[in-house]
């Protein structure tokens, strides 16, 4: 079977050079909704743009749809600590009449919003020309309401004359199509419920229920309530000093309503089912691999911590992205992954360098494709790397060194310019450690829920790559 040749489509952003960023114009998160038809982006200076499917192309396109301020920096008083406006996450809900529906949030507070499109009606005055055409016309209209009446004619010739001076001098005010605009609405605002950063959200497969995760607490919240929440897993011990994990990232199943899982700063999977107890404290389910204490360094707590988590939408198999590796596990097989992908193998010497600019503390995401049989995530030198159908268990560990590597930077641009056909190769593994540019790190991606196509978050550049 041919492996797909994936392409580059379109870019939106600032091209410019690196050094010129606003830090503010930097994306920190991205996100398809579940049709693919719409396209989130969330920056550092608390914007969301919106962008949407262009139907009149033939391939996977997107044109600009809005842009709103969802999220402005905040001080707590209490505390003394800046809130920033950073979107740290956005979910859509799935779409049930002519509005969207999505929640973002920062580090603190989390917003409904509605998306909506909305006519713009000026007010312009006119003179009532449908009942005032001419003073005959107007005449004749009056009369013939007068005469359904018996009057004396003499009183009513004198109602005529009258009104008709009066009736043409007034100017009735009338309301005309301007345009139509896209409009975002906040309609509800979660807040006051996390003591620390929230670092994950996500919305219940019955479209009522979210959760929110922060570094040792998730709370469930109901989408028409704003003002109470439930605490339903809390690690926080009653000693801070003997404090050995933080929660990292967190997921509702994505079919069964009753089932979340959580992940941990010490490399261990909790799946957890709300049926069992009110507080989650006691996991149904714990995915951990063995590892060798013979091979634990320095660094092996920091790089073993999982900055990410996700389930296939068939919700048969877990992803989780370390700062080395990508484990994918079988949800039905608890004690090791059915496959570990290496990732930074180049980077295994330099772990000292990656520690000193802080590099090892890179947040990755990963992504399962639409048909939960394929991985993407990211890595440095703005590159990120598709495994094609690494859940076929047939697929062995040769099979992953074709990975497809492609690059988002203005080296997308040339090879879309020159030959079509580009050269899916795998090159991360290969990369000379000393050429590395660290601060070119792929770290926010969506994939699009039904076809090959991916949205790839490049510092201030929104890239979008497609498979013919």
């Amino acid at each position: 079977m041919d492996e797909p040749n994936w392409k580059f489509s379109q870019c939106f952003g600032d091209k410019g050079d690196i050094e010129n960023i606003t830090e503010a114009d930097i994306i920190s998160t991205v996100e398809f909704d579940h049709t693919g038809d719409f396209l989130a982006t969330g920056d550092r200076g608390g914007r969301v743009v919106l962008f949407e499917r262009n139907h009149d192309k033939k391939n996977c396109e997107y044109k600009f749809y809005t842009e709103f301020q969802s999220h402005d920096a905040e001080f707590d008083y209490l505390k003394s600590l800046e809130i920033e406006e950073k979107i740290n996450k956005i979910k859509w809900l799935k779409r049930f009449n002519e509005s969207n529906f999505l929640l973002s949030t920062n580090d603190k507070t989390i917003k409904l919003w509605k998306i909506f499109e909305k006519q713009i009606k000026l007010v312009s005055e006119n003179n009532n020309t449908s009942v005032i055409n001419s003073d005959n016309i107007s005449t004749l209209n009056v009369n013939e309401q007068l005469t359904k009446f018996k009057t004396n004619p003499t009183l009513i010739s004198t109602i005529i004359n009258k009104n008709v001076n009066i009736m043409a001098n007034i100017k009735l005010p009338r309301l005309t199509y301007h345009d139509t605009i896209t409009a975002a609405q906040p309609k509800k605002i979660f807040a006051n419920a996390h003591a620390y950063h929230i670092n994950s959200i996500s919305i219940n497969s019955d479209q009522e229920n979210f959760l929110s995760s922060d570094d040792l607490r998730i709370n469930l919240w109901n989408l028409g309530i704003e003002d109470q929440s439930f605490n339903i897993v809390d690690i926080k011990p009653t000693n801070m000093e003997e404090l050995t994990e933080v929660i990292t990232s967190s997921e509702f199943h994505p079919i069964d309503c009753n089932l979340f899982m959580y992940s941990s700063s010490k490399g261990i999977i909790k799946l957890n089912d709300m049926r069992m107890n009110s507080l989650c404290d006691n996991h149904a389910k714990i995915f951990e691999e063995f590892v060798d204490p013979s091979n634990h360094n320095f660094f092996t707590e920091i790089t073993s911590s999982i900055s990410d988590v996700k389930f296939s939408s068939n919700g048969r198999y877990i992803a989780s992205r370390d700062y080395m590796t990508v484990k994918i596990w079988d949800i039905n097989m608890e004690n090791e992954p059915i496959k570990t992908i290496n990732i930074h193998e180049s980077l295994r010497d330099r772990l000292c360098d990656t520690y000193e600019n802080d590099a090892i503390f890179d947040k990755f995401e990963v992504q399962f494709s639409g048909d939960s049989k394929s991985i993407m995530t990211g890595s440095y030198n703005n590159n990120f790397m598709i495994y094609q159908n690494s859940i076929n268990k047939e697929c062995n560990d040769n099979d992953l060194e074709k990975e497809i590597t492609s690059q988002a930077d203005k080296s997308a641009f040339k090879v879309k310019k020159g030959s079509n056909k580009r050269k899916n190769v795998s090159m991360l593994n290969k990369f000379n450690a000393d050429s590395i540019d660290f601060k070119k790190s792929i770290l926010h991606l969506s994939w699009h829920p039904m076809e090959n196509s991916v949205a790839i978050a490049a510092t201030n550049n929104l890239y979008i790559f497609s498979a013919l």
